[in-house]
């Protein structure tokens, strides 16, 4: 599940932290947000971020059968 948390500090700091998203995606997600919210003084990435996705790849013996004839 993707969630976005914000903390707005009461000097007007806003930290947002990103989860559930892999990879560098999640700058997409919130690139939006952050140019309504001002500058970006910090960013840390999570391990998610350095996370690899995980693809399902099935072979192609899997999905293909190959039916014989009888003679």
């Amino acid at each position: 599940m993707e969630t976005l948390e914000f903390i707005i500090y009461p000097d007007g700091r806003v930290q947002e932290k990103v989860t559930g998203i892999v990879g560098a995606s999640c700058a997409e997600v919130t690139a939006a947000i952050e140019a309504q919210l001002g500058l970006v003084l910090n960013q840390e990435p999570t391990s998610e971020f350095f996370a690899k996705q995980q693809v399902q790849q099935a072979c192609s013996e899997a999905n293909t059968q190959t039916s014989f004839s009888e003679w």
